[in-house]
């Protein structure tokens, strides 16, 4: 697996993934919100200046399996509510980890960025994203409620002055 900067190369895996997310009725965490765009070169147009929008592809077929996002700037909204990170996986290919790996593969991004401590928060009813969260070091710190959705959230920090994965996914 790998972590690519999406291009219009991917055009027709980035469509796939979006079409299995639309027929699965799932969030798309950490997409850009790639569910409003049904052509992936407007979607492109609207990420680029994030530059921090990576698609997890699996490279024995080309699929793409996650989509994940570095916010490296934080407003009033991101630092209560989602955090430096969002991400979805695939549903076809939940359950074998790759949420982990690819959470462990971008952190060394977020060092790059600057970023030192990371902001990882997750719906309290998200036991898989929880998982993924504390495989990867995440401290927690809080549950809040997100004025928007009304949902409860919890707050995890990864300190990647001292991360290591701390168990295989």
């Amino acid at each position: 697996m790998k972590l690519i900067v999406p291009t219009m190369e991917y055009d027709r895996q980035i469509q796939a993934f979006r079409q299995e997310y639309l027929e699965d009725g799932g969030s798309m965490d950490g997409s850009s919100s790639l569910r409003k765009y049904p052509c992936t070169q407007d979607w492109l147009d609207q990420i680029e200046p994030l530059t921090a929008q990576y698609i997890y592809v699996r490279e024995e077929d080309d699929t793409v399996v996650g989509l994940i996002q570095i916010r490296q700037h934080l407003n009033a909204y991101l630092s209560q509510y989602a955090g430096h990170i969002g991400y979805c996986v695939r549903p076809s290919e939940r359950r074998k980890g790759c949420a982990t790996r690819m959470l462990a593969a971008v952190l060394p991004e977020c060092m790059r960025l600057g970023i030192s401590d990371v902001l990882v928060c997750c719906l309290v009813d998200n036991v898989a994203s929880r998982k993924t969260i504390l495989r990867n070091g995440g401290i927690y710190e809080s549950k809040v409620q997100d004025p928007r959705s009304q949902q409860w959230i919890e707050r995890y920090w990864i300190q990647l002055s001292c991360w290591t994965l701390h168990a295989d996914p």
